[in-house]
């Protein structure tokens, strides 16, 4: 259970609390069948097929297409913490996303290589028996989330006959694509939305306990010097306010580093719906503050 450094106020739970705007709005909540459902109705327009990828530490599922350009760029959309708390004391049964807004992000890329990789125990828990509770709560940016997650991009790699990878993590799912793109040499760009890059500065503001059994993206900030990298915030976001990012940012520049913030968007809107608009001015430079 996570606890507030000062009794005297509550914590600022708005990024453990989004589910419950869920709850609000439905009667039932979704079971994860019912969430997989979604995912995969939301992929059948563009024939993705899902697959189940197997690490030496968890199983992690997978949508892409059936067919790529082999040879080229292969951009690799991270999942964020997805449904990981029922409220501000107890932690899901099942961190499966209601809503996967990293997936609406990769079938909306307009052109390129897309592939969306969940987290480990999304989709997978009731299946994969290393999953426990810790991997979507402090331990979610634990040394075994990353090593999985590194191992099942070099299958995607392999699979789509890539030779670069674009990192691209939405949320958590930022603090992961970092921690992974600083063990990897094959990495051409990392992009974040309104990530997670700095998970110490990020409890800190919002008092609540450490996330001790997880890695701190900003501390693997100097291993990632020489990888292009844009960090897209939303101005309206009270879930990952820019601070996290300019903390991330400061612990060391890299050599092409942007940081750019987007009027009226917050942790979940406009990012899917505007992603086409904002992926043509990242392939085409012209992407500013």
């Amino acid at each position: 259970m996570m606890t507030t450094t000062d009794n005297s106020r509550p914590p600022a739970l708005r990024y453990r609390l989004l589910p419950l705007l869920w709850l609000a709005a439905c009667s039932t909540l979704p079971t994860p069948a019912e969430r997989a459902t979604t995912a995969q109705a939301l992929t059948l327009p563009g024939n993705w097929q899902a697959s189940t990828l197997m690490s030496s530490t968890f199983m992690l599922r997978s949508y892409g297409p059936a067919h790529i350009r082999a040879g080229k760029p292969l951009s690799v959309y991270i999942e964020g913490d997805g449904f990981a708390w029922l409220n501000r004391e107890q932690p899901s049964g099942d961190p499966t996303p209601i809503d996967p807004l990293t997936l609406r992000l990769a079938l909306a890329q307009p052109d390129g290589n897309a592939v969306y990789l969940a987290r480990p125990c999304q989709y997978l828990a009731a299946q994969d028996r290393r999953c426990a509770q810790r991997y979507w709560t402090d331990a979610r940016f634990s040394a075994d989330v990353i090593q999985a997650t590194d191992e099942a991009i070099s299958q995607l790699k392999t699979r789509y006959g890539a030779r670069q990878i674009s990192l691209i993590g939405y949320s958590g799912g930022a603090a992961v694509a970092a921690l992974v793109g600083a063990r990897r040499q094959d990495v051409d760009r990392l992009i974040s939305v309104a990530g997670n890059l700095d998970s110490q500065a990020w409890t800190e503001h919002h008092r609540i306990s450490p996330l001790r059994h997880s890695l701190n993206p900003a501390d693997s900030a100097e291993r990632l010097t020489q990888i292009p990298q844009w960090h897209l915030l939303g101005q309206q976001d009270r879930v990952i306010p820019a601070l996290i990012a300019q903390s991330f940012a400061r612990r060391a520049p890299a050599q092409q580093q942007l940081i750019v913030s987007f009027p009226g968007f917050d942790h979940h809107c406009c990012w899917a719906a505007q992603w086409p608009q904002i992926w043509r001015q990242l392939e085409s430079g012209t992407l500013a503050p």
